[in-house]
């Protein structure tokens, strides 16, 4: 059976290919991705993974699509994919010194089936940062277009004091659980 990876995320590419799979296509999902007021972060991270899923099944109706949608949070608060410096500086003195939590919705399209989904949940501390590590970090530009403006695999994970859960969900899909769900539509991996 076909795979279409439903993500321009070069990441979860990368991923995937560490438990053996490439994707028979990646067809990235056209949809609006802004929170409407009120939605939690685990209901949005799972909307969008299901959302993405579907708007790609639509145009892939006879292969398993696989979408996800990663979501940094404090509180109730969700941050932003970072696209300008202001507001990556804004999210890391938000960070500094506090936990957080990164959530990843994984969701399965399978052909006349519906769709099967997963939320996986990681707790990080961040240790306090002085302005001369935002600095440091800002200077690496490869916060761009990240969730909460950080990479945990990049420059990031010099400011994490401690992580509980999985790394590979941090990263943008957690694959554990992206595994099982494969497997259990029928999709063969080692």
């Amino acid at each position: 059976m076909r795979l279409v990876l439903a993500s321009a995320s070069p990441r979860r590419l990368d991923l995937l290919a560490r438990i053996g799979v490439t994707p028979d296509a990646v067809v990235p999902a056209d949809i609006d991705e802004r929170v409407p007021k009120g939605e939690l972060p685990r209901e949005h991270a799972l909307r969008l993974a299901r959302e993405k899923a579907a708007a790609v099944a639509a145009k892939e109706p006879n292969a398993l699509v696989l979408a996800a949608d990663t979501v940094v949070a404090v509180g109730r608060r969700i941050l932003p994919k970072v696209e300008d410096e202001a507001t990556l500086r804004a999210c890391m003195k938000l960070l500094s010194g506090r936990r957080h939590r990164v959530l990843t919705g994984v969701a399965l399209a399978l052909p006349g089936h519906g769709i099967r989904e997963r939320l996986v949940e990681t707790t990080i501390a961040m240790k306090r940062l002085s302005g001369e590590e935002i600095d440091y970090y800002a200077s690496h530009g490869e916060w761009r277009g990240k969730a909460g403006g950080y990479a945990l695999q990049g420059y990031g994970e010099v400011y994490v004091r401690h992580i509980a859960g999985s790394y590979s969900n941090v990263v943008g899909l957690p694959l554990a659980e992206t595994r099982v769900l494969l497997n259990s539509a029928g999709y063969p991996i080692a």
